[in-house]
């Protein structure tokens, strides 16, 4: 069977946790930081690493059948892919940022103001969305200078923690888009067994990540309030104990409802709660 190619970040903030998403699906490569190209040994699909912005293009061209890149430089790009699955990480917001002695004080003052950008489509879209007129400067590196040299008035970039806004003079000012890392693939692909199994496989890494599995002691007489709490992913699984009266209940937890479930189960009489990670939830 034919190889697929999967193109992912060479080096920047999306390279480190695609990697270990590949890994963590029981893909076996290695020297891809010495290579632009490697071959999986144990699956069906070849690596590339390429600059981010490449991406896009390579997988709507069919030079490469899949990529992992941020959901804004998809946009930026205007590339014909199909989403495949939302990753999880590489999550940010891009932001428009403004001085902080600034007299822009809502939207419409940004009206025939200059903003400095790396992202002139997805900005000339947020500002068709709300009927304003920019003058867009598109810059190549680093836009938080711009204002400070009297080349914007505002700057539209990428703010994870907003650290490099505040080091130039710079305050958050409105959120243009979220974006996130993507699983995209080239037309077409849909149906291929391969590209099933790796989706299968990154989706059973995903769930994982999100829940935890769960082991507590409960007397019966306490099981049904125990039980009504813990759906586990059909149901919980409960085991009898050596002392008489007790059973031992196995669950998973989703990760964002975790300390609430477990407040809720101390209070329905569980005891000796163990959690533990999960590596893959396969449905």
């Amino acid at each position: 069977m034919k190889n697929l190619k999967i193109a992912i970040q060479k080096s920047g903030r999306l390279n480190e946790k695609s990697v270990q998403l590949l890994k963590n699906c029981g893909l076996d490569f290695e020297n891809y930081k010495s290579s632009l190209i490697t071959t999986v040994n144990n699956f069906n699909l070849e690596i590339l690493f390429l600059r981010d912005d490449d991406i896009p293009g390579y997988v709507a061209q069919g030079i490469a059948d899949l990529g992992i890149v941020g959901e804004n430089v998809i946009d930026e790009s205007q590339e014909k892919v199909i989403y495949l699955q939302r990753l999880g990480f590489g999550r940010c917001t891009l932001k428009i940022g403004i001085p902080k002695d600034s007299d822009i004080k809502d939207l419409q003052d940004l009206q025939g103001k200059a903003i400095a950008t790396t992202y002139p489509n997805i900005l000339q879209e947020f500002l068709a969305e709300h009927n304003l007129s920019a003058e867009i400067q598109q810059i190549s590196g680093s836009v938080e200078i711009a204002p400070g040299l009297g080349l914007s008035d505002a700057i539209c970039d990428i703010v994870s923690t907003g650290g490099t806004l505040k080091s130039n003079g710079l305050k958050p000012f409105a959120d243009v888009r979220r974006s996130e890392a993507i699983l995209i693939g080239r037309e077409g692909l849909a149906e291929n067994p391969i590209l099933c199994e790796l989706l299968q496989r990154v989706q059973s890494v995903l769930r994982a990540k999100e829940t935890k599995y769960v082991v507590l002691n409960v007397e019966k007489n306490n099981l049904p309030q125990i039980t009504a709490l813990l759906p586990g992913v059909k149901s919980p699984t409960v085991v009898p104990l050596a002392e008489e009266g007790w059973v031992a209940v196995h669950t998973v937890i989703p990760e964002d409802d975790f300390w609430d479930k477990i407040n809720k189960l101390k209070a329905a009489g569980a005891q000796g709660i163990v959690v533990m990670p999960i590596e893959k939830i396969i449905l």
